[in-house]
């Protein structure tokens, strides 16, 4: 049966010419057996049958009549006698038969005459011999040979009856074939469609579920889909073709309207009757029915095919379970609840594909046009109806039938009613579909109906919510129903006759004045109601999305009388007048374009949950006293909003959108602490130079200021906030973070895209925030080690020297000693009011023999430190390192750390990270003074030793899906050089910096050291003046 061909298909009216054909071996039972069974079939039973009578065997091919006459049986009987094999002729047919039983579904009935199956199956005794003298008389032959052997062997493993003469009653054997024949004959084949078109490949599938040819389990299948998409077509077409091969066969059809009128146990009754045949079968009550079933049909093959089927309890009544069935029986239900079929336990499941363009057009044409073909004229016609139809057989054969013979002007006009009308013939089928569901889901699914067709899931489900309605039990109810669908793309989509009955239903509601039906979306009847003043207390949502921008003309009060309006959406519309009310009972305001400066004096939003009012001309929001369930706010794009006031009367708001309010220059302070808020953004907000002072937003995933051009500081963050994931802060003229942003311990990323000046980073606290400053890589992490014990913070102790100019660092040292007595600070110069380029002429022309100089190597990498020795007081030093910028990166992520030790213990550790935006490949340089906050802490008689390891990084970009920087690791070195200053105020005599004075250097080796630093002196100068 899975191997059902199409131009078998295509007649499913099943005008047979005989309902037997037999095959026999003349020499065997022509005139016994066979001649009785055919006078029984056809003289006395007066069913039609085929027998060859004139012997027309000749030859071994099958002759065209002979070959007619197989195509047009019903049922085939094979008396497979002793000598049925020797006849070249009689295995040919069997053939032939057994070929056409299997890719048409005819039912074949081997009746073994004084033979077993097995000698058959095995082929010996009289069937061996036969074989012996075609294997030589066929030697060049095989292929054909091994036909006739595998027909013999697939006829003998068929269920099949077994005649022994001289056993048994000849005359009682044939009765009883000809009363099984007659059962199955007298099955009257189903009226399918009168233009079967499209049906092939979706019968072919659903036949491949059923696996018609094994008979090794019991096989349920359920097909599904909308109301007039041929379910039932396909369910009787199905009963047509294969009913021959069942014991017993019932057609339940139109469950649903039966079970309304009579009760399910008169359906089992029914079932019973048709499938044995019997009348009067009385089953008392449903419960008593179900055992009957089960006790009768559970060792009978039997089709049972259940059509519309609308409640569970209706399966479980009439076909409980596989077990109550013998084996090989095939159960088909058909239903426009999916889930029905799930919850009975049915896994294979069909749903009915709308008809492609083709077959839907060649339908359309044969109910227009009586042909295959539409007429000359009328292609746009039948393409336009076609389209409107979209694939719905019922709708294709309604509309066809109801132009047939009409003009050209006449169905041009009949279709322009029906898109705007449903013809009441398809809206009564679909309707059903609606009739069954419960409040709550017809309310949802006249919403999407009338509004949300091709909408994103999420927003559908919003808004239902926003209505009142428990948007993901009745969605899932609709899809399942097929009333609705979502595609891949997450969007509802509704066929447009599906839509159109919800449409229908809205406008019976009052078919005559909009403003009395509960949903409003037709631009017209949105502008008859409010220039008319017709609004009721019926209408519940407004959607007016114009296609064109109309300008309203009306008073202003159309709301006033729209007691239970909670959706209103405007978009794209002008009005006459600012509106004078709006009711209290919305939930959703949504107006693109709001004309007035301000809401309402009166409007009582006590039920609001989401104000959307972008590209308004919104001037000014009066404290926002009564808005207490409101969750989200759109100002966007409001170019005369100035300020925000106080929000802390709306504790409940999850989203902000400031975006592009280019003239907002203030946000209260009460909204960095609102607790439930989600989002937070205000991007390209030109004139805000703070955001607020400071924020506590615990529930705050995404903060959005990018753009912000005059955006300088960040609000200190006062609690901790674990669900931050993303901040951006992009082309902002931030020049630092404050410490406190370690509170943001959920951030992922940080966005510092184009800003404009130098941003200093506290790393220690951002060690697992990615930072993003370019579009053209992956975002940098801080190569820093987290401390448990917190830093001690050096405010603008670090002083950066690039093409921007001087800009000061805070410096963040760690507590790696319990003295903690070197500490950092801002350079004496920039106290004093002197130039950097000033001391370093004084700091690198002073006579080389004093020794107040002295320089690292200059490497790429540089880990050598600087070293001095000194007593009695750790002298007040300058410290300057130079490093340039690599040519990889425009903006690039930099770290300055600081190691000082003293006779070999660490004594200080800093770190200080920065952006840099390149505009030039140059030098930068960084400059402190190193001084000791304590006295008498290191030994005043001996000499002590000081290391100072300065190192400057460029953190390479991080793969955040790899979880590791490119080429495997996080830094490169860009140090140059580095040079410390020992002010005058130092005792000359209490420090060195070329030697250890306990280790002094020979003269060769100072001399070489003089060398070295003259080779370097002129670098060192050279950089210092371009300052």
């Amino acid at each position: 049966m899975e191997q059902l061909t199409l131009p078998y298909l295509s007649s499913f009216t099943c005008n047979w010419t005989y309902d037997v054909f037999l095959s026999f071996r003349g020499i065997d039972t022509r005139n016994n057996f066979t001649g009785n069974l055919y006078n029984s079939l056809q003289n006395q039973s007066g069913i039609q049958t085929f027998i060859d009578d004139e012997e027309i065997q000749k030859g071994e091919e099958i002759t065209p009549t002979l070959l007619k006459a197989i195509k047009e049986s019903r049922i085939f009987i094979a008396i497979l006698s002793p000598n049925y094999a020797s006849s070249t002729f009689c295995l040919t047919e069997l053939v032939t038969i057994l070929e056409c039983s299997k890719s048409k579904g005819r039912w074949f009935l081997p009746i073994f005459y004084d033979v077993e199956p097995t000698q058959i199956r095995n082929l010996t005794g009289t069937y061996a011999e036969a074989f012996a003298k075609h294997e030589v008389r066929f030697r060049d032959e095989k292929d054909k040979v091994q036909k006739w052997r595998d027909a013999l062997r697939q006829a003998a493993s068929l269920s099949g009856w077994h005649f022994q003469p001289g056993s048994q009653q000849e005359y009682k054997f044939i009765r009883m074939i000809v009363a099984n024949v007659s059962i199955r004959i007298n099955r009257v084949p189903l009226h399918v469609a009168n233009n079967p078109v499209g049906l092939e490949s979706q019968i072919i599938e659903v036949a491949s579920l059923l696996e018609f040819k094994s008979d090794e389990r019991v096989n349920m299948v359920g097909i599904y889909g909308i109301g007039g998409i041929g379910k039932s077509t396909i369910a009787r077409a199905l009963h047509n073709l294969s009913a021959d091969q069942f014991e017993g066969v019932c057609f339940l059809g139109d469950i649903r309207e039966r079970a309304t009128n009579h009760d399910l146990a008169q359906l089992q009754e029914t079932l019973l009757s048709e499938v044995f045949g019997e009348k009067g079968i009385k089953v008392g009550d449903v419960y008593k029915g179900m055992s009957m079933i089960k006790a009768r049909l559970k060792r009978k093959k039997v089709l049972l095919i259940l059509d519309n089927v609308d409640k569970v309890q209706q399966l479980r009544a009439l076909v409980g379970a596989p077990d109550w069935f013998g084996f090989g029986s095939k159960i088909i239900i058909t239903t426009r609840d999916k889930h029905l079929l799930a919850t009975h336990g049915i896994v294979k499941v069909y749903e009915v594909r709308q008809l492609k363009d083709e077959k839907a057009l060649e339908l359309f044409s044969w109910h227009a046009f009586k042909d295959k073909k539409n007429y000359p004229g009328y292609v746009d016609i039948a393409k336009r109806a076609v389209s409107y139809c979209e694939g719905l057989p019922l709708a294709l054969e309604v509309i066809g039938s109801q132009l047939f013979g009409k003009s050209l002007v006449v169905c041009k006009s009949s279709l322009d009613k029906y898109e705007r009308v449903l013809p009441k013939d398809i809206h009564a089928i679909l309707k059903i579909s609606y009739d069954d569901l419960e409040e709550d889901e017809k309310g949802i699914f006249l919403d999407i109906a009338c509004f949300f067709n091709s909408s994103e899931i999420g927003y559908v489900k919003e808004i239902l919510y926003l209505h009142g309605f428990h948007a993901e039990d009745g969605i899932q109810q609709l899809t399942d129903k097929s009333l609705m669908k979502i595609d891949t793309n997450g969007c509802v989509r509704m066929h447009d006759l599906i839509q159109d009955m919800g449409r229908e239903i809205v406008r019976q509601e009052s078919t005559l004045e909009p403003g009395r039906r509960s949903r409003l979306w037709f631009s017209d009847d949105i502008v008859h109601v409010l220039e008319e003043n017709k609004g009721t207390d019926t209408i519940e949502v407004i959607i007016a999305d114009f296609c064109e921008a109309r300008k309203v003309k009306w008073c202003g009060k159309a709301f006033g009388q729209m007691k239970n309006l909670k959706i209103l959406i405007i978009g794209n519309a002008q009005f006459s007048r600012d509106p004078q009310v709006l009711p209290s009972s919305l939930r959703l305001l949504d107006w693109h374009g709001y004309q007035s400066s301000s809401l309402p004096s009166d409007f009582n939003p006590k039920n609001l949950i989401i104000l959307n009012l972008a590209e308004s001309c919104l001037k000014r929001v009066e404290s926002l006293k009564v808005f207490e369930t409101l969750i989200f706010l759109d100002f966007q794009d409001c170019k005369f909003l100035t300020e925000i006031p106080s929000l802390s009367r709306v504790p409940n708001l999850g989203s902000l959108c400031l975006d592009y309010c280019t003239n907002l220059f203030r946000i209260h302070e009460s909204v960095g602490f609102l607790a439930k808020l989600v989002l937070l953004s205000a991007q390209g907000c030109t004139q805000l130079d703070r955001l607020v002072p400071c924020m506590n937003l615990p529930s705050l995933e995404t903060l959005d200021l990018r753009g912000c051009s005059r955006l300088e500081s960040f609000p200190e963050v006062l609690g901790v906030m674990e669900n931050i994931k993303d901040v951006y802060l992009d082309e902002t003229n931030l020049y630092e973070l404050p410490f406190t942003i370690g509170n943001l311990v959920g951030l992922q990323s940080l966005f510092l895209r184009r800003c404009k000046r130098t941003i200093q980073i506290p790393s220690y606290v951002l060690p697992k925030s990615e930072i993003v400053i370019s579009n053209k890589v992956s975002g940098f992490r801080s190569s820093n080690v987290v401390e448990k014990v917190g830093p001690k913070v050096s405010a603008n102790a670090m002083c950066v020297y690039n093409e921007y100019g001087k800009s000061f660092l805070n410096v963040y040292s760690l507590n790696v000693s319990t003295n903690n007595v070197i500490e950092v600070c801002s350079p004496s110069w920039n106290q004093d009011g002197h130039k950097l380029k000033n001391i370093g002429y004084r700091l690198f022309c002073h006579p080389i023999h004093r020794a107040r100089l002295i320089m690292d190597k200059v490497s790429r990498s540089n880990e050598s430190p600087v070293h001095f020795w000194f007593r009695k007081k750790f002298p007040r030093i300058a410290l300057c390192c130079f490093f340039e910028i690599g040519e990889l990166f425009d903006n690039v992520v930099l770290d300055f750390k600081l190691n000082v030790l003293i006779n070999g213990t660490k004594q200080l550790s800093t770190s200080s990270e920065y952006i840099y935006y390149i505009k030039r490949k140059t030098h930068q340089k960084l400059c402190c003074d190193l001084q000791c906050n304590k006295e008498g802490i290191f030994s005043e008689n001996e000499w002590n030793h000081v290391e100072i390891l300065c190192e400057i990084e460029h953190l390479m970009p991080y793969d955040s899906e790899r979880g590791m920087v490119y080429h495997d690791w996080i830094t490169k070195r860009i140090l140059k050089s580095s040079v410390i200053h020992v002010y005058s105020e130092n005792n000359e005599d209490d420090f060195n910096l070329v030697e250890n004075p306990d280790f002094p250097l020979s003269t060769e080796q100072k001399f070489q050291e003089m060398q070295r630093r003259l080779k370097r002196l002129h670098f060192i100068q050279l950089h210092f003046h371009q300052i």
